[in-house]
Formats: structure tokens, sequence, C-alpha cells
């Protein structure tokens, strides 16, 4: 498992499988009743496409918290490259426990992966470059804190999880104080312990951020030319983040310009589930 990977908030997670079970299950799985109480069967779960895997912790809650017992033996760590009709794990236990937790284990499975899998095809793109990949508020909702973990197993990077781990000053906020300095005074005031950040769209706001004292600088919607120019401007004094039309055709230009952080909405807002299936077999 890649050192970067951290683990996902265990309330966090139990909340996240409970609310997807109960919206599935709802007063009962209806289907499952045609199986036996007792009845025991086995599974495993197959991947028809290459993948970077992200979910195994959701993956597993599914099964468990409808068979604590249930036995799950996995072929691949989450971050590990898997290649197309690989068999990713094996499950044993409870019959009805399979069926029933089935789809729900596959949701988080399919579309954390393909979250880290497309942060792996953008990190991939940036090797030997300095800047980093991060991620963007632009979650599913329910799911921020899930697509953040398969950030992370893609080998990027997360910016602020919410509102509330991070100050961001952007142009609304600076209308509202009236002007960036005065955004980034009533900032460090409330919350002299956070990261402050301040989106920028021109040069003057450029240098008033620098003047401020801010932690990072967000380059809104800047070229590729105004890019180079404020890294040569700012010479190392504050990180410089860019955003906006990122993709993996524009990401080498982006990253040959020297900024230190390029952050993707695309990472966890353009998700295509990656193609898995289930096959379960019945004990006699």
């Amino acid at each position: 498992m890649p050192p970067l990977i951290i683990p996902p908030d265990p309330q966090i997670l139990l909340r996240d499988v409970e609310h997807a079970l109960a919206e599935d299950i709802g007063s009962g799985d209806v289907t499952a009743d045609l199986l036996a109480a007792g009845a025991q069967a086995s599974a495993r779960v197959i991947t028809r496409e290459p993948a970077t895997l992200a979910g195994r912790p959701w993956f597993d809650a599914c099964f468990r918290a409808l068979d604590a017992s249930m036995q799950i033996a996995w072929a691949a760590d989450d971050g590990a490259q898997i290649a197309a009709n690989a068999t990713l794990c094996t499950l044993r236990g409870s019959a009805r426990a399979l069926v029933g937790a089935e789809r729900c284990a596959l949701n988080f499975l399919q579309t954390l992966s393909a979250t880290a899998t497309l942060t792996a095809q953008y990190v991939a793109a940036l090797r030997g470059a300095r800047a980093t990949i991060l991620d963007t508020r632009k979650t599913l909702p329910g799911l921020r804190h899930a697509q953040k973990y398969a950030v992370r197993c893609g080998g990027g990077s997360n910016h602020r999880i919410g509102l509330f781990d991070a100050i961001l000053i952007k142009e609304n906020h600076i209308a509202a104080a009236g002007s960036l300095s005065a955004a980034v005074r009533a900032a460090r005031a409330h919350h002299p312990q956070l990261l402050l950040e301040v989106e920028v769209e021109n040069f003057d706001e450029l240098g008033a951020a620098i003047a401020a004292g801010v932690d990072r600088i967000m380059l809104d919607e800047f070229s590729i030319d105004d890019i180079r120019r404020a890294v040569a401007e700012v010479a190392g004094r504050v990180p410089l983040e860019v955003s906006g039309s990122v993709n993996l055709g524009t990401l080498p230009a982006l990253a040959a310009t020297g900024v230190d952080y390029i952050s993707i909405g695309a990472l966890t807002k353009h998700v295509r589930a990656i193609d898995l299936s289930m096959r379960i077999a019945f004990d006699a």
C-alpha cells in the first residue's frame, strides 16, 4: 500500500455504510427472504477493466454490517493497480448477507476506484514535475470523505475537507470585506490557526495577497503565460495553486510553469464507475 494513504475515519465510514444500507434495504430485503435463514454461500468480485483499487474499508463494512463473521480475502490493497479480469477478493458467509449487501458494497468499490483511477492518471502525467495534484470540494453529496480517501489511493493529495478546516477567500468574500487585505485581516483574527488561501484573478490582487502574508495563493483561470509570470514574480515567497480548465491535455504545460499545486475538480466530479461484477455460489 502506498505510504501516504491515510485510513478513513471509522465513524464516518460506518455512517456512510449505514446510510447506504438503509437506503437500499429499507424495511427489509424481500428478495433475500427467498433464501433459507441459515444458508451459506461464497462469492468473488472481478474487475472487467484495469483500475486503481479504492474502497475496501467501505466494501468490507457493508457485508459485516449484515454478517459480522463474513470472511473476506483480498488479492490487492487499496492503491494497487489491478488488471482487467482479475479477481479482487473472495467472500464466504451468510447467503442473505451476500445478496443483501452486494449492491451497496459494489457501489462504493466501483465509485471510489473510479476516483482513484482518474487521480492515478493525473499523477502519472505529472511524474518528474514539482507540482502536487489536489482535489476540490466538488464531490458527490454524502461521499466527500470517501472520495477524498480515494484521491489519496490514487496518489493525489487533499485540499481542505470542507468549510471548517481551512480558509479560502474568493471574490465574494473580498467584496463583502471591502478589500483583499481587509478580508485577510478578518480571517486571521477569527481563525489564526488555519491555513489561509486567497484566490486571485489578476496581478493587482496577486501583489495584494503577497503583501497580506497569506499561506497560499490560487491563480484562477490565469493563462499559461500569466501563470509563468506569476511564478516569476512570486519567486517562491508563497506557494501557488492553479485551478480551472485543468485536464490531462493541459496538465503538462501547467506543471511546466513551476506552480506548486494543481487542483482538479474532475477527480471527484466526473466519475465513471469501474466495471465490477460479483459472482455468488450457493451451498447445496
